[in-house]
């Protein structure tokens, strides 16, 4: 199985998403399929093999469907505002003089009368149809294209309303012009201006709609925005312009102060501050020097810098958060299982309230009123506004999310993360730097030494202290075994090492006492079954992990600390930040049970992770929340991917989250309380069908600009 993504043409309305959607989940072999009105794209997770019938099964529904390949971003779909805009132009041009002969008037009976006495009634509706016709067959015509053929295939849609609305108005209306006797005494009038004005409100809605929806999608457009075309590069002994997508790993790279970084690489010589904000959603550039690693698409300082190539094309972190940026965009929230089901149906319903609405008025009113009160209903149904509600409001919560540092890797837990009541934080990586430091030791510098070469074998986060803090020219251990939970023993120059925590030492035969400050991890060690002594480690705080907590207790979440490390040392840390309840001296495989644990009484618990031992508790929590500087092990294994590392992500996860499901259900509370109301105020004939068309358009418009708001979110600064 994989999952496929796709540009689709044609969507109109939420009736298209939901039609599209239906005709690819219909492919046998087809796990699931979303279409996304909002950027026109569907994602399918199916058989690679399935491609084709895929994209058969969509384009013979009338959507046109065409693959994206993998690490492309569907950001390059033909602008279609242009168009819109000419065309609603040109309808408003022709429709104007109708507009002003019909309803002007209505409204200033001095106009009819000129009209009368001068070109005559019979001309002035020659001259409406003529315009009318136009604008129907110009401007107009793309409804019909997209309509008629949904109206045949018994698959009507947005676009079939319109025409259905339009045409009815402007068929009564010719007849009326040329024809009159056909129709009932007392009933010849024309309706050439609400034909005109439908399709010219309905024009300039989608065009309002498309400028906005064009917005939406800003986030991605910025942060692909942030690769540079070329790079200078060193090539046989020359600096030549190279283009990005030419870079190779292992390329020396040469910037120049003030320029982009163009792939993923370490510093080779140079050192500066690099603005990585772009990325992080952190303020404050970042010292780099030799050995650092520098990310594409952050901004070089004012200093030159020499860089070599480690990461290039789609394998860059840019492009893996730009990937991951779109996925969530394009994610489903369980509610839009509801609303598709609805919009599959909507336009349906709605043709058949217009018909029963013309039975009805002409049993007991009208043929005019019959008319106008079934143009009405048909114009009014708006299930655009239906379908955009859910995906713009996660196009944009996403991509603000993005702009903040924080990637939603899976759609749910855009939903789930705000409804978290405990919130777990792993210590070491997480609220620490996760560079520990020996700050005591009661061990002789000669067995520091033996201590020093099993560690070097070792790749435990407090392994490096240990070694850096023994010597710098170490002896070579051999036969190191690692004892999980432990720790680890070695021979070195013929003698037992064994280092690790208490229970290392009992498993050696000896009774140890921590006799360490508080706060200190003691690392204990043992040669040839002797006690030589402890070392006191302490790993440095991240400056926002103590306003993280605050902030999130303030958002009523409980604050939870889950460490291996031992329950005087983490029972210090803890209270330094004040967090609620410390689970310590847990080994790797315990992390799950202590989620677990947390997840009685069905309490909603995320996991907030950055190491390989971490994965299992992320992917057992309701919500996995890795640091982006950790291993790819934990991020892949998490639902949420902080950027820069920093743990007032998750507050802003969670604060964006909470921001955008409220933006969901207000819209979604606009698009269907607006249709139930309108729908029998149009019914009763107690709006025009001009009314009507600009109640329509406005409706979408309305939704789009309410996501849009989500723009403009500001997070406390942590």
């Amino acid at each position: 199985m994989t999952t496929m993504r796709f540009e689709i043409s044609g969507l109109n309305c939420g009736a298209c998403a939901a039609r599209a959607e239906k005709a690819m989940s219909g492919v046998a072999g087809v796990v699931s399929a979303h279409v996304n009105l909002a950027d026109h794209t569907a994602t399918v997770q199916a058989d690679a093999g399935l491609l084709a019938q895929i994209e058969a099964a969509s384009g013979g529904a009338g959507y046109p469907a065409k693959v994206i390949v993998k690490g492309e971003v569907a950001v390059d779909r033909d602008d279609e505002t242009p168009a819109l805009r000419d065309a609603t132009f040109l309808a408003a041009l022709l429709t104007l003089p109708i507009f002003s002969v019909e309803m002007g008037g209505h409204v200033f009976p001095a106009i009819h009368h000129f009209i009368a006495q001068s070109i005559g009634l019979q001309a002035s509706w020659i001259v409406q149809f003529v315009l009318a016709t136009a604008v129907l067959i110009g401007p107009g015509r793309v409804f019909y294209r997209l309509g008629v053929p949904a109206l045949l295939r018994r698959a009507p849609d947005m676009n079939s309303l319109v025409v259905l609305g339009a045409t009815a108005a402007w068929g009564y209306s010719t007849i009326a012009t040329f024809a009159p006797h056909i129709l009932p005494a007392g009933s010849v009038a024309v309706y050439f201006e609400a034909a005109a004005v439908i399709v010219t409100l309905i024009l300039l809605g989608r065009w309002l709609e498309a400028r906005a929806k064009g917005r939406t999608g800003a986030a991605i457009k910025r942060l692909i925005g942030l690769r540079p075309d070329t790079a200078r590069v060193l090539r046989d002994g020359q600096i030549v312009p190279v283009k990005v997508e030419d870079v190779i790993v292992g390329d020396v790279i040469h910037l120049a102060a003030g320029e982009r970084i163009p792939v993923d690489g370490t510093v080779q010589s140079g050192a500066g501050f690099i603005d990585e904000s772009m990325i992080s959603g952190e303020p404050i550039a970042v010292e780099k020097g030799q050995g650092d690693s520098v990310i594409a698409g952050t901004l070089n300082g004012t200093a030159a810098l020499v860089m070599r190539a480690q990461a290039v094309g789609a394998d860059t972190m840019l492009a893996r958060i730009i990937a991951m940026v779109a996925e969530a965009q394009g994610a489903r929230l369980p509610v839009q299982d509801l609303v598709n089901k609805i919009t599959l149906w909507f336009v349906p319903a709605v043709m058949v309230i217009a018909a029963a609405t013309v039975v009805l008025w002409l049993v007991f009113g009208s043929l005019p009123m019959a008319l106008v009160a079934g143009v009405s209903v048909l114009i009014i149904a708006c299930p655009c506004a239906m379908g955009l509600a859910t995906p713009t409001s996660i196009m944009v919560g996403t991509g603000r999310a993005a702009e903040l540092g924080v990637l939603f890797r899976r759609g749910d837990a855009l939903q789930s993360v705000q409804g978290v009541d405990v919130v777990a934080f792993d210590k070491t990586g997480t609220l620490t730097k996760g560079a520990p430091r020996v700050m005591t030791s009661t061990i002789g510098a000669a067995d520091l030494l033996l201590v020093g070469a099993v560690e070097a074998a070792s790749n435990h986060p407090l392994a490096a202290a240990i070694v850096s803090f023994a010597a710098d020219d170490l002896p070579t251990a051999s036969g190191v075994e690692t004892i999980a939970g432990l720790g680890i023993a070695g021979d070195v120059a013929g003698r037992r090492v064994a280092i690790g925590n208490s229970a290392m030492m009992q498993r050696e035969g000896l009774e140890v006492e921590d006799d360490t400050p508080a706060g200190q991890t003691p690392v204990f060690a043992a040669i040839d079954g002797r006690f030589a002594g402890v070392l006191g480690l302490s790993d440095e705080v991240k400056p926002s992990s103590h306003a993280t907590v605050n902030a999130l207790q303030a958002q009523g979440v409980q604050v939870v600390m889950i460490s291996g490390d031992t329950a005087e040392a983490a029972g210090v840390l803890g209270q330094s930040l004040g967090i609620d309840r410390v689970i310590a001296g847990v080994l790797p495989e315990g992390k799950v049970d202590a989620v677990r644990a947390l997840q009685k009484d069905g309490r909603s618990v995320a996991f907030v992770g950055d190491g390989i031992n971490d994965a299992p508790a992320l992917a057992a929590a309701d919500v996995g929340i890795a640091m982006g500087t950790g291993t790819d092990i934990a991020v892949d294994s998490a639902d949420i991917v902080l950027v820069s590392g920093n743990p007032a992500g998750v507050a802003r996860a969670i604060e964006i989250s909470r921001r955008t499901l409220r933006n969901i259900w207000q819209n979604l509370g606009w698009a269907f309380g607006y249709n139930v109301v309108l729908i029998p105020v149009a019914a009763l004939g107690w709006l025009t069908p001009q009314l009507a068309a600009l109640a329509m358009a406005a409706s979408s418009v309305l939704v789009v600009t309410n996501a849009l708001r989500l723009r403009w979110v500001k997070v406390a600064s942590l």
